[in-house]
């Protein structure tokens, strides 16, 4: 069996259906963004089985790009969970056929209560379909299942039309990166927003040698400083060079090294430092790259030093 062939079949079928829908949009998707982007309250989505599964999907969209909103079950809404839909809140209810009991009997309490309803279903002729304030259509001419009964076709046109309601809010809110960051700020793009490198640095045990200490002493202190390199300083404990392991097997390879002389000698002066401890962590990873070093040194205005950042730190922050 042509398992290929299959699974491209039902990709075909369920992007035509996507293109189906993109073309027959009215004006209720502008109705609901508008109605839902004025609201005071909480967006709520209910459905039964698959629909109810992209309906939690969809509640997690809205409520990760600025939309407040979470998923009810509707049989736990009659018993009991009705008490978490008030007055300014909206019910966006999800049912292909339009028909399914559990959703249903929720209606007359939501009437009740004056809540918005916006309903997604196959027809705006279903009973769901009649008791809505906003219908938006999410029929398909045929589901991706050979036998035209399990939802395939019909989910992905669902669980579509809710992203593209998600998107349509986070434009009407002007919902940005940043914001986006903020709801997210364990990923990765909350840490490049949010994480400064004062949060990483480090500020103490660092490996620091006065300008006249020895190679050999200040070999020593690089191994116990266990990043590779010693920072310099001078008479004011002011930095004035590093030195890393690779100055020091360039160093080796010199003729007239020796282990006594002085570890300015072979250093590398004028490092790249920075003085903003605020500075993200993403920015001082892009310098670091950007200048092929591994050790970046902060200092204050008069150039002593706050603390050091190794490429390693910030790669295991989790910052790319």
């Amino acid at each position: 069996m042509d398992y290929q062939s299959i699974a491209k079949d039902v990709l075909d079928i369920e992007a035509k259906e996507l293109e189906l829908l993109a073309n027959r949009l009215d004006g209720n998707i502008d109705k609901a963004v508008q109605l839902i982007a004025d609201s005071t309250g909480k967006l709520i989505i209910i459905g039964v089985g698959k629909s109810g599964l992209v309906g939690a999907k969809i509640s997690a969209t809205f409520a990760s790009t600025g939309t407040s909103s979470f998923f009810i079950h509707p049989t736990e809404a009659m018993h009991g969970d009705l008490g978490a839909i008030s007055t300014g809140d909206i019910v966006l209810a999800i049912s292909y056929s339009g028909e399914s009991d559990e959703l249903i009997s929720l209606l007359p309490h939501l009437k009740r209560f004056n809540i918005p309803l916006i309903a997604m279903a196959k027809s705006s002729s279903s009973t769901l379909g009649k008791h809505s304030n906003i219908f938006l259509d999410i029929s398909v001419t045929k589901e991706a299942c050979p036998l035209n009964i399990a939802p395939t076709s019909s989910t992905t046109i669902t669980m579509a039309m809710g992203d593209a309601l998600a998107v349509c809010l986070m434009k009407k809110l002007n919902f940005c990166k940043e914001d986006f960051a903020s709801f997210h700020p364990g990923g990765s793009l909350g840490k490049q927003l949010f994480v400064k490198i004062k949060d990483i640095m480090r500020t103490k045990n660092l490996p620091i040698v006065p300008h006249g200490t020895s190679i050999k002493d200040a070999i020593v202190k690089m191994g116990e400083g266990m990043i590779g390199s010693v920072i310099i300083t001078d008479d004011n404990d002011k930095l004035v060079a590093i030195l890393s392991d690779g100055d020091l097997r360039r160093a080796l390879a010199r003729d007239d090294f020796s282990i006594e002389n002085e570890v300015l000698s072979i250093a590398t002066t004028n490092p790249k430092t920075i003085t903003d401890e605020n500075m993200l962590a993403t920015e001082v990873l892009n310098m670091i790259e950007k200048n092929k070093i591994q050790l970046l040194v902060i200092v204050d205005d008069k150039q002593k030093i706050s603390g050091v950042v190794h490429i390693h730190d910030l790669v295991e922050a989790g910052i790319k």
